[in-house]
């Protein structure tokens, strides 16, 4: 079968399994590798520890490492914006922000056996060959591969814009020994002079246009981060509990977002895409595991969204939160009841003042001791 000929199948059999773009690179190194590792040594991905690790430093290098002769690189994207929240939803602070991409259904459940599909598909076509697919697990730069790809080009947020479209999709990667015809992409736009995404960050996570320090970025303090959030930046949150769209949502491209056709990212309704933080605040064990069973969300667990939706009633400020907050001392995790100090010391309320000097006289973890304390000294009662 001539190489162009499979391609193009290749292409159509991708779009027959609910991927919206595709483009094909040969197997190199990205382009963008030495500001990767440039990034890496300013330390600007703070405790994902294993962005920088050897092992996986080189893959980045040599593709080759994660599929022994691999020639192609297959880059797909899937459509997943479903609609903005309506404007006094969104500006509600007594509802958790989630970002749209984790409405419901969890991108690498629903992505990653269509992606095995298409390699699937391949192999059938020409027989044997290795292979390997990655939906946002990979060792590889996919922004970067995806952009030599004609999937679109990279803003001043580092997201990859695609003109007509905007930045609200996913990516997904085929490596294969298969040659693959490569894509020669069509001139892209820039972001030109516009610096909205820069300006709109409200924790200041852009140093630079295109650089992006992790440490700052609300998405890595909500999902990443496995400990304390650092009390400077949680004022700055507003009510973000799971990610952050604020970037993406003022970039002029994001105007010609479409809504997904694909039901598995809709959220059923505005109470799952923005959930009350009261009800956020009592959720127990149990149903976390029932609402976010297949949802993104479940990978960051019930502690840390415990801990996100306690900084987000911290900025909400009322005293609706404060019973909440107070069982929320009693927690076995450290970690909750810190931030559920400090999100106490943020709302003037005498019953959760009480609630802390009641606490301090029996807490034993020096981390959450020092929460109280501050918090305290935060309203001027210690």
């Amino acid at each position: 079968m001539k190489v162009h000929d499979l391609t193009q199948r290749l292409k159509a059999r991708a779009a027959e399994l609910g991927f919206n773009t595709v483009g094909i690179v040969p197997a190199v190194p990205s382009a963008r590798l030495a500001a990767y590792m440039a990034w890496i040594t300013a330390e600007r991905h703070g405790t994902m520890g294993y962005l920088a690790r050897p092992d996986r430093i080189i893959r980045r290098q040599d593709l080759n490492v994660i599929v022994p002769g691999v020639q192609s690189l297959v880059c797909v994207g899937r459509d997943y914006f479903t609609q903005p929240l309506p404007p006094e939803i969104a500006a509600d602070p007594s509802r958790g922000r989630i970002s749209n991409y984790a409405w419901q259904t969890d991108y690498h459940d629903s992505m990653t056996p269509n992606l095995q599909a298409l390699a699937d598909w391949l192999a059938a076509e020409i027989g044997p060959v290795q292979q390997k697919v990655y939906v946002d697990t990979g060792a590889i730069l996919e922004r970067s591969h995806a952009e030599a790809a004609g999937l679109g080009f990279t803003g001043k947020n580092t997201m990859l814009i695609r003109p007509r479209q905007g930045s609200f999709f996913f990516l997904g990667e085929l490596l294969t020994t298969t040659y693959l015809e490569p894509d020669t992409p069509e001139p892209m736009p820039s972001c030109g002079r516009c610096r909205k995404c820069l300006d709109a960050c409200p924790t200041d996570a852009f140093p630079a246009p295109y650089v992006l320090d992790a440490r700052r970025c609300i998405s890595y303090l909500t999902i990443e981060l496995k400990g304390a959030i650092p009390r400077e930046l949680r004022p700055l949150m507003g009510n973000w509990v799971y990610g952050c769209d604020i970037c993406q949502d003022v970039c002029p491209f994001n105007r010609f977002a479409l809504d997904t056709a694909d039901p598995l990212f809709a959220a059923p309704d505005w109470e799952t895409a923005a959930p009350p933080l009261l009800d956020l605040l009592q959720l127990s064990a149990a149903q976390f595991n029932e609402r976010y069973a297949n949802s993104p969300i479940k990978r960051i667990k019930r502690p840390r969204l415990l801990r996100n939706a306690a900084v987000a009633a911290g900025n909400w400020g009322s005293r609706a939160a404060v019973p909440a907050l107070i069982n929320l001392l009693d927690e076995p995790d450290g970690m909750v009841r810190g931030h559920a100090a400090w999100a106490l010391g943020q709302i003037d309320d005498a019953q959760g003042y009480a609630a802390l000097h009641n606490q301090l006289s029996h807490e034993t973890e020096a981390a959450v001791r020092e929460e109280i304390q501050l918090a305290l000294l935060d309203i001027n009662l210690l």
